[in-house]
Order: structure tokens, then sequence, then C-alpha cells
């Protein structure tokens, strides 16, 4: 059975679709709410309720008796640190490399449950239109990090397709995703967890570790106006990485 999309949720889709592809940029006017009203063929209040959320994510900026604009988005220089694994290794004088193991688009019909409910996908998306659901929602990377002919980290993200269209093109071998999102996108904010658990076979033919040996997996996902940007899980085999900083 599939999920109604909320009549509110919709509209806030709509607008950020509209800003994320700039159609809408920092500083503009959005469409008044009669008009957005009128277009979802929904009440005022319903309308509201979506620009209200919209406003307290800081995406849009409210200006009484002037309308309703694209917030002029003051983390556009980013202050979400995003430790980089490759500048790490160098700045610790270990040979660095990268391996990609797969790269691939991703459509809603391909999506767990997981990366669903963290992207904010709808299972309507895989039985809509043929061609909406043939249409890529997510960039899937699998990278092996290797230090000194070492694997280090076994990385599987996933970036929204829609938000980072040209993110799939590109070389990880010489590009670090990492780097490569904050330079293309604003990360406004983000949150992570750090689990120990049992290496799946996947997970230990990267490492080169026995199956179930124990693991340190980084599990982060970023956000940008409101909506994750990026999700992504670190594998670390247990002997071998740490975590540490100060306080």
């Amino acid at each position: 059975m599939t999920k109604t999309i909320p009549a509110y949720q919709r509209i806030k889709n709509a607008i950020l679709d509209n800003i994320h592809s700039g159609k809408w940029q920092a500083g503009n006017a959005i469409s008044t709410e009669m008009a957005l009203a009128t277009e979802f063929g929904v009440s005022r209040m319903t309308v509201n309720r979506a620009l209200k959320e919209l406003s307290e994510e800081r995406v849009l900026e409210r200006r009484q008796g002037s309308g309703t604009f694209v917030a002029q988005q003051q983390f556009n220089h980013t202050f979400v640190e995003v430790r980089n694994i490759a500048e790490d290794l160098k700045s610790a004088n270990r040979d660095y490399e990268a391996k990609v193991v797969s790269k691939r688009a991703v459509t809603a019909s391909m999506l767990d449950d997981e990366l669903r409910r963290k992207f904010g996908i709808d299972e309507m998306a895989t039985v809509t239109h043929t061609d909406a659901s043939d249409a890529p929602v997510l960039y899937e990377v699998k990278i092996i990090h290797v230090a000194d002919d070492q694997p280090i980290q076994f990385e599987e993200r996933w970036v929204d397709a829609k938000k980072v269209p040209e993110f799939i093109e590109q070389d990880f071998t010489v590009v670090n995703t990492s780097d490569y999102l904050v330079a293309k996108i604003p990360l406004e904010s983000g949150s992570y967890t750090i689990r120990a658990l049992a290496a799946p076979n996947e997970v230990a033919d990267a490492l080169q570790i026995a199956a179930q040996s124990p693991t340190l997996v980084l599990r982060r996902q970023t956000y940008s106006a409101g909506q994750v940007v990026t999700f992504v899980k670190m594998w670390h085999a247990g002997d071998r990485y740490q975590f540490s900083g100060e306080l």
C-alpha cells in the first residue's frame, strides 16, 4: 500500500525543487499564498503551514506586507566540518589511494526503506508514471580508501541526484566525494552516529578482513535547505582506525 503525501508537504517539495533548480534564487519573491492555494487546489491554511515550516527551517523569509522570499543563506560558505580522509592520511605522511568499487544511478523502485526515509522519497514515486520511476533519484558510490597499500575505510555514499546532478560523472580516484559536495552545494547542518558492528561480507572483502570481524561504522547525513543531500556509511576495520578529538 502506498502512502499519500500530505498537501502541505507537496507544496514544500515543489518550493524546494524550484529553489534547487535555480528557478527561485536567494532574495527572489515566491508565488503568493493565494497563487499557491489555487495551483495545488488547497486552502490558504495549508499553504500557510508549508511556508511557516520552510521559514522555521531558514529556507524562506516572510516579510510583513511584502510577501515571502527565498532566504539569503548565511551558510553558503559551509559551517559544517566534513572530515576528508584523504587529507587526514596525507597529513599523517601516509601514501593514499582511492579505489572506486562501483558507482550507479538508483531509481525509486531500487530503494530500501532506510534510504526512502533518509531522503523523504515516497513509495508513490515508484508507481505514478513509468518515466518517473525510471529516472534516477539517488546516486550511489562505493569507494575503498587505502593507506600504504592497506584498506582503511570502505565508503558507501548516496547523493540526491536532483540536487547534485553531475556527482556521478566525477572521477573519485582524483576527486574526494566530501570535497566535491562541499564545493557544489551549501551544507547547513549534519548529524552522525558511530557504532561497532560485525562486518558483512561485502565490507569484509573491501577491508580485507574476515567476515563478522569488528568494525567501527560512522553514519552521517548532511542537510541543505532543510533536506538531506547525502547519506554515507564509512566502515573501518576495528584494529586499524580510531576516532579522537579535543575537548
